[in-house]
This record gives structure tokens, sequence and C-alpha cells, in this order.
């Protein structure tokens, strides 16, 4: 995963904006976690932009991320594009000086040197709004599981099994609910 520390140490009470757009800050993790997902299709790419001010003992960062990325269809494995298009907000304490945590957070110190993990931030916000399933379209018929021709081409050849005719009486079994 790939780190962007950037300096906040004199960072105004209202706060200050920064943006992204090389796509190397998301190029990287996706190649390092080998993930189905590209940026190299015309068209496709994302930005970022965040917000970060001073609030308590802490810091509030508000931001955006919007762009296109393809990615195979979980039915079909038909490329698809995605459309990114997410707003996040969060709160980060600030770290205590010359502590370790167990858990490392976006924000650190280095001597007087406060900074924040932008490449985290952004990666982690990423993976956020990304679906679970993607697919190509919601009635995707998806593969034949048999022959694997996409159904959406049209039925198969396939002949479908119904199972062990001697077993098909089950099929009509019911079980009692709620009985223990």
């Amino acid at each position: 995963m790939s780190e962007l520390w950037l300096d906040i140490t004199d960072l105004p009470a209202t706060g200050r904006e920064f943006s992204f757009s090389d796509q190397a800050i998301w190029t990287g993790s996706i190649a390092e976690f080998a993930l189905p997902y590209r940026l190299d299709a015309p068209g496709t790419g994302l930005e970022a932009a965040f917000h970060i001010e001073p609030q308590g003992k802490g810091m509030f960062i508000r931001g955006r991320i919007d762009g296109k990325v393809v990615t195979p269809c979980d039915r079909c494995a038909e490329d698809t594009f995605l459309i990114v298009d997410t707003a996040f907000e969060l709160y980060e304490d600030l770290p205590v000086a010359d502590e370790q945590s167990l858990e490392p957070g976006l924000l650190r110190r280095r001597g007087k040197v406060l900074e924040v993990d932008a490449g985290i931030l952004l990666w982690e916000q990423f993976l956020l709004a990304l679906p679970v399933k993607p697919l190509c379209d919601e009635d995707c018929p998806g593969l034949c599981p048999h022959c694997g021709k996409p159904l959406r081409e049209g039925p198969c050849a396939c002949v479908v099994e119904e199972g062990d005719p001697r077993l098909a009486v089950l099929k009509n079994l019911k079980v009692p609910r709620g009985s223990n």
C-alpha cells in the first residue's frame, strides 16, 4: 500500500485542501494486492481531494473521490466500468508524542512534525466506495455453470440433470421451524 505522508504541522485553523490526480496512488496498490481493477482504458481514472482542519484534539477530514475504473463483472466476467463517486468524513485523534501505538493511524508525529498519510486514507476510502459484487447489469444472467457460455447470448445446449430420481420424494419434505 503506497504511503504518502504530507506535512500538516503548520495547518491554519481554517484547514487546508489537498487534491490528487496522479494515478500511481491507485495503480501501485491495485498491483500490490493483485486486484482486478484497471485504470488503463480510455475514460478511466480517479481524482481525489480532501480538506483537513484541526478540531479539538484531532483532525477533521472531509473529502471526495470521483472517477471510473474497469473491473470484470462478477457474473459474466466481461469488463464493466464502475463509476466511483463517493464523499467521506472522518475524525482522527492526534497522536501523542513519543508514544508507539500498536495500531498505526492516519496521523503521526516525527519529532515536532505532524503528518497525515494521504495514500492510506485515499486507498481505504476507494475500497469502501466499491461494490462487493460489481455487475455489468443488474439483470446479467452470468455464465452457464456447465459449459461457461455467456447466457446473455441465449440459452446453451447443456442438459440440466434433475438429480437422483430416488431422492425426488425428498424435495417435498417440510421441516417444521422452531423445533429443537
